[in-house]
């Protein structure tokens, strides 16, 4: 019931500053929401009540801090040897070899960029990469969507479980798997042998050596990487299937407008995040292989800092082949992650 001011006796209407709104008898009292003390204008909560409230998920997280801080970011500390020419032997320890270690500049790095060793792997990752990022990254998705489409419960978590369980084994065993079966004593060479045809062996191709580790990649890692995109799925709303399904729209139509819309921020993220890991193609399982196919078609970076650094005692040039890959990845996922803002994504950070 909307209420109007009343007029005065020659017909005239107060001005609206002096209307005055009646309130309703047993209108409730307007209860002020309470604000912690020392908050500002726009009610943002203090870090001393912030850090009260949250002590108990701070608790939870240090030792997670304390293991990035040990093993991920003090090591990076070490860095320091690239431009030297470091000697462990130099000091009782190699911590304190470092301060006795003669200072060298740049040299390792226009060592780096003269050695073809280092440009034969680094096209040998980059290669890799992007055949991984092709033939790989989709599967995932693709294995997704067909397991979020069963009906069945059961089947789901059944086909889930089998699909992600190779994650868990070791690149030892994985190896082990494909000798058995494409090797040259494999199952299915020893098949063909026995009907007459001549074997072969897949495990000692260099040639289709980068096919092979990227099925190896596929067998071990898709599944594990269903969980991310079916959790992904799980926030859809069904009323928006159903409202897709009332306006006509199959399958595929809902397929289109609704799921792959869904997994658009995940699909950003993880690629974001795949790119700036795109110099770290593996290490184990390359290492596993090299001496089946030889040094030409399975080293990588991750194998040639390995051997450089490890094997021939090159510390400081193999600190930096690291650095500058560190550097390279980082450049990386900004480059990457500017995309996907571009593309209206949130991407690793917001803007």
């Amino acid at each position: 019931m909307s209420l109007t001011a009343r007029s005065r006796p020659d017909g005239t209407r107060p001005p609206a500053a002096a209307v005055e709104e009646p309130t309703a008898p047993d209108a409730p009292a307007t209860v002020k929401e309470s604000v912690p003390r020392g908050a500002g204008k726009r009610g943002k909560v203090p870090f001393r009540v912030r850090l009260r409230r949250d002590r108990t998920l701070i608790l939870m997280t240090l030792p997670v801090i304390l293991l990035l801080l040990i093993f991920n970011y003090v090591p990076l500390l070490g860095n320091v040897v690239a431009f030297q020419d470091y000697d462990p032997y130099a000091a009782g320890n190699g911590i304190t070899a470092i301060f006795h270690s003669p200072w060298v500049g740049v040299e390792q790095f226009s060592r780096m960029l003269d050695d073809p060793l280092f440009w034969s792997a680094t096209k040998n990752t980059i290669v890799l990469f992007v055949l991984q990022l092709v033939l790989f990254f989709p599967i995932p998705i693709a294995l997704a969507l067909v397991i979020n489409s069963v009906i069945r419960p059961r089947v789901r978590a059944v086909a889930q479980a089998i699909m992600y369980l190779p994650h868990f084994f070791s690149w030892v065993l994985v190896v082990t798997v494909f000798q058995q079966i494409l090797g040259g004593a494999g199952i299915i060479a020893q098949t063909l042998e026995k009907h007459g045809w001549s074997g072969f062996d897949l495990m000692t191709d260099a040639d289709l050596f980068k096919y092979l580790v990227t099925a190896q990649a596929v067998w071990k890692d898709a599944g594990w990487g269903i969980i991310v995109f079916l959790a992904a799925l799980s926030a859809v709303s069904t009323d928006l299937y159903e409202a897709a399904a009332m306006d006509g729209a199959g399958r595929w139509r809902r397929m289109w407008h609704v799921t792959l819309p869904a997994l658009r921020p995940v699909i950003a993220l993880l690629l974001v995040l795949r790119v700036g890991d795109a110099l770290s193609v593996g290490f184990e399982q390359f290492l596993l292989q090299r001496h089946a196919v030889g040094a030409g078609a399975s080293e990588v970076l991750d194998t040639y800092v390995w051997n450089m650094g490890i094997q021939n005692g090159d510390f400081s040039y193999a600190a930096a082949v690291g650095l500058v890959k560190g550097v390279i990845g980082v450049c990386l996922v900004l480059g990457a992650n500017k995309f996907a803002h571009l593309l209206g994504e949130q991407g690793v950070y917001k803007k």
